[in-house]
């Protein structure tokens, strides 16, 4: 199955959640597909968007999905030495992989996260008495990209070819996981990958706009490709598309 979201859609759902664990500070919330967390698996994806409030933190945990994590406005910083957060960045994390403290700095961050399916994702916290008993085996990986340049309005639209590229090294990664920049000039079309490579994937657009089923899909917007089809094309608005295309390992929980 293919599911969509528009951007548009995924900020008009934003809704206010005080989080007591979190300094009593606010999240804005928006889920996107599924529920917010879950403990079981279920059909369908799973995706969420949070605006985190100035100096808020999240404290160090893990899911039991494997994610991916993106950063699209604001900024702060993350884990022990305090790596810091820019606008576009990329977080990869296996399953039962521990990551944090999440801080916002001081114009607040957004975060968004993706899992390809509903599964064991609520949050799992270190101090969790039980901790040991819900960690299992996994790769541990947990990747922050280099921040991502994104393209002019003019560059963008006459671009002549498109391009991957890719946000790791392929050479480091030994299963399906695979995550790239793919940009494209004014309706110009690519394959996407072949969807039953991995467990499914996002297409995140970042910079103009994604056209599917009739729709002009703008900024945030998503589309998710479940492994079960056939093939799927990505096909470049008007204004040119970027779009960041996330492939999910097999071993995703």
């Amino acid at each position: 199955m293919i599911y969509v979201k528009s951007g548009a859609e995924a900020i008009d759902g934003f809704y206010v959640k005080e989080y007591p664990q979190f300094d009593n500070k606010k999240h804005w919330c928006s889920d996107i597909f599924g529920p917010r967390y879950s403990h079981a698996k279920a059909p369908g994806p799973q995706a969420l968007m949070v605006d985190m409030e100035p100096a808020e933190v999240v404290r160090p945990h893990f899911h039991g999905t494997a994610q991916f994590q993106l950063f699209p406005a604001g900024s702060g910083a993350i884990g022990r030495k305090n790596e810091p957060i820019q606008s576009l960045m990329v977080q990869f994390k296996d399953h039962h992989t521990a990551y944090g403290p999440l801080v916002a700095g001081p114009n607040g961050l957004t975060f968004i996260s993706l899992r390809v399916f509903t599964g064991a994702s609520a949050p799992v916290y270190l101090d969790d008495p039980q901790l040991r008993e819900k960690l299992k085996p996994s790769k541990r990986r947990n990747w922050l990209s280099p921040r991502l340049e994104l393209s002019t309005v003019s560059i963008l639209r006459h671009r002549a070819e498109p391009a991957w590229e890719p946000l790791w090294d392929p050479a480091t990664i030994d299963d399906e996981m695979n995550a790239q920049l793919l940009r494209l000039g004014a309706g110009q079309t690519v394959a996407g990958p072949d969807p039953s490579r991995a467990a499914g994937y996002y297409v995140f657009v970042v910079n103009g706009s994604l056209v599917h089923g009739g729709q002009d899909l703008g900024t945030w917007s998503m589309v998710v490709v479940e492994p079960t089809e056939a093939a799927f094309n990505i096909i470049a608005g008007e204004r040119g598309l970027e779009a960041l295309v996330l492939e999910f390992p097999k071993d995703y929980e």
